[in-house]
């Protein structure tokens, strides 16, 4: 069993997390529980396979094999019962590369394209970098749970003539995992306007018990035809730097616009590196990821009991997936300017701003509990000492 309790020391090794405060105007020294990769490294099954590609030493122009497909198979059909075809994939260097590719190809300048907040910025970073206009449908937030509003995600597609929805399922940063009724529900109004839904599913092996990740594309042939279904191995096994994402499109039309986006683009072969690890962890990562996930509960487990005995002020929104929480700091009533400050400045950590992910964030920040719980329990720490001053 892999220990997770390990203190790895990342300083030092080109990490955007650990090494770049200066460049984004932070101070040195922050404790940093923001971007979301681990600090675990990842399963020796990957480690070793990189070791073994390392000895051979060339590394030139690179294309996987069926047993690589055939790993992606398994691991979607077992894990998520989702059936896939070698003919649908599209590797590309990461997910909002591949939002990106499809926003360019399936819409005009101009044409508004369909976001849930408060959501995964980079969603509203894509839209904009390629001259499309960001229509939301807010979440609805009631007694520390987030819905959607149908009837306002109808009224949106309608009026502002979308074409594109991109969907976060598992929901980052609110952690919601979407329930079958939900997910259909969507697909239902989609089909009935000729949207084309992009479904981010990168934190589709990150649920917790008594829930269930669906995969949008598997619920109806319908909503199959109509989706772009981005996945990665990166979150599940922190690979991010390995540049690696799988897209499924089943729709051969849709597939030949996304494709000739790339090519428009320059992109071509994915990184030897990214496929090698993703084949490994496939392959043979299953248990190190059990081990994780009970892990990340633990220390879910832990944040729950901490600020329900030492923070009541801060209110944690249940999370059903992802190992990124979303925490209500409103309880302690101070202005976002003022409880950035005291968490930065203050506490001396760096966390996600709520309103990186929509004005709906006001008031709430993103932590990332994939560390160690001594950890955790410092950032915690170092939050109460000073929060409960403020209060």
């Amino acid at each position: 069993m892999a220990s997770f309790d390990t203190l790895w020391n990342r300083k030092n090794t080109n990490s955007l997390k650990y090494d770049c405060a200066s460049r984004y105007g932070k101070p040195e020294g922050l404790l940093p529980l923001w971007v979301a990769d681990m600090d675990f490294p990842s399963p020796d099954c990957v480690i070793q396979a990189l070791e073994e590609r390392c000895r051979h030493g060339i590394f030139g122009y690179s294309e996987p094999d069926e047993r690589y497909f055939q790993a992606l198979r398994q691991w979607f059909s077992t894990r998520h019962g989702w059936e896939v075809e070698n003919s649908w994939l599209i590797k590309t260097p990461g997910v909002v590369f591949a939002l990106c590719a499809a926003i360019r190809s399936l819409t005009e300048p101009g044409d508004a394209v369909l976001i849930q907040t408060p959501v995964y910025y980079p969603f509203f970073e894509s839209v904009q970098a390629n001259d499309r206009r960001v229509v939301k449908n807010s979440l609805l937030y009631r007694d520390g749970m987030y819905t959607i509003d149908f009837e306002d995600f109808e009224h949106q597609i309608v009026q502002n003539q979308i074409k594109l929805f991109l969907l976060c399922s598992p929901h980052n940063p609110v952690g919601r995992v979407w329930t079958k009724e939900e997910l259909t529900g969507m697909g239902e109004i989609c089909l009935k306007h000729g949207v084309t839904v992009v479904s981010d599913e990168i934190h589709a092996d990150f649920v917790y018990p008594g829930h269930r990740h669906l995969m949008f594309s598997s619920l109806r042939p319908e909503f199959q035809q109509m989706t772009i279904t981005c996945t990665a191995p990166t979150k599940t096994f922190n690979l991010a730097g390995l540049q690696l994402s799988n897209i499924f499109v089943p729709n051969q039309t849709l597939r030949h616009s996304i494709r000739a986006e790339m090519q428009r683009t320059g992109y071509s072969q994915a990184n030897l590196m990214g496929l090698i690890a993703c084949r490994a962890a496939y392959e043979s990562g299953g248990p190190w990821l059990e081990d994780l996930k009970a892990y990340l509960l633990g220390n879910l487990n832990f944040v729950r009991d901490f600020l329900a005995e030492k923070l009541p002020q801060v209110r944690l929104i249940e999370p059903q997936g992802t190992y990124l929480i979303w925490l209500d700091f409103s309880g302690l009533g101070l202005s976002n300017d003022k409880l950035n400050r005291l968490i930065e400045e203050k506490a001396g950590l760096w966390l996600d701003p709520g309103t990186m992910f929509g004005e709906e964030g006001n008031g709430f920040q993103r932590i990332n509990i994939a560390c160690p719980r001594s950890i955790l329990q410092k950032a915690l720490e170092q939050l109460t000492q000073i929060a409960t001053k403020e209060v």
